[in-house]
């Protein structure tokens, strides 16, 4: 069990000087479970088996983007050791300010679309050959299986021929054919922080890795008000046509994953987050006004 106690006992053994910071739960995350520590610090717990593999790539790798890159994001601090009283790694970075966007979405339209465009231009660079491939995220998604429309419930009839007609256009598209870049590749909207309505940071990036943009672009449809969305593709230089094209296939994609998460969390199952089906149903609304 992470509690308070707990979070102690390892800060007094690794990192005594912070081990009597005030201490409060986030509520939030998937992989890993969250504290504020102090006010400048997090620490982060893995919750899932892939998690501590997640928390290692951020320690190894994020040092080296987060120079370049122009929105906050959290810094790693320190990578805790296992111990008897929490037997995985776990990390201490700095905190990010802001409102998680599945609760306080995007508003600030075309602030967000710059903010979000130039730091996706500042992170899709050529990645080196030693980069994280994700099982998930690093395949072209003309390789992922077909999407089944009907599955959940999620989609009216009259929704379905629209949707079957971006995804189908999506897997036809040309693939990436130039060198994978560093993605993020989880750019949901609660790994995004808002302030004013505007983008203010972007956290947990667990799931970074090398890949096709695409898999970022997604983020087009999936965070931003639907009026700012041809901005935000304009100004990203790695958005030409097929690459908008199979990022809208990303987009449906997971905007599913976000209801099947949103969907537990509404029957109370562990690990869902109510909060998350408004940003699938969103995603899917922006898919279609566009089509």
């Amino acid at each position: 069990m992470i509690d308070e106690a707990m979070i102690r006992t390892l800060l007094k053994e690794q990192l005594p000087h912070l081990a009597d910071l005030p201490l409060e739960r986030f509520q939030g995350g998937w992989d890993n479970q969250m504290w504020r520590l102090g006010d400048e610090l997090a620490v982060r717990f893995p919750m899932t088996p892939r998690a501590p593999l997640l928390l290692e790539q951020e320690h190894r790798w994020l040092p080296v983007l987060a120079p370049r890159l122009p929105l906050p994001v959290p810094a790693p601090v320190r990578l805790g050791e296992p111990t008897g009283a929490f037997p995985k790694p776990w990390l201490v970075t700095s905190w990010v300010p802001g409102s998680p966007a599945d609760s306080a979405p995007v508003e600030d339209g075309p602030r967000s679309a710059a903010a979000l465009a130039a730091f996706l231009t500042a992170l899709h660079r050529e990645a080196p050959a030693d980069a994280p491939r994700n099982p998930h995220r690093s395949m072209p998604i003309h390789q992922h299986p077909d999407m089944d429309l009907h599955s959940g419930g999620f989609l009216s009839a009259e929704q379905i021929p629209a949707l079957q007609a971006i995804w189908d256009d999506a897997v036809a598209a040309e693939p990436w054919h130039r060198p994978p870049v560093w993605i993020h590749a989880d750019l949901h909207p609660a790994n995004v922080l808002t302030a004013g309505g505007t983008l203010a940071g972007v956290i947990d990036f667990g799931d970074m890795c090398a890949a096709d943009p695409a898999a970022d672009l997604c983020a087009a449809w999936m965070l931003l008000p639907e009026n700012a969305i041809a901005a935000f593709l304009d100004a990203h230089p790695l958005a030409d046509a097929a690459t908008v094209r199979r990022a809208r296939g990303w987009a449906l994609m997971r905007a599913f994953g976000l209801m099947q998460v949103g969907r537990a969390g509404e029957l109370g199952q562990t690990g869902g987050k109510p909060t998350w089906t408004a940003g699938g149903r969103a995603t899917i609304d922006r898919l279609l006004a566009g089509r």
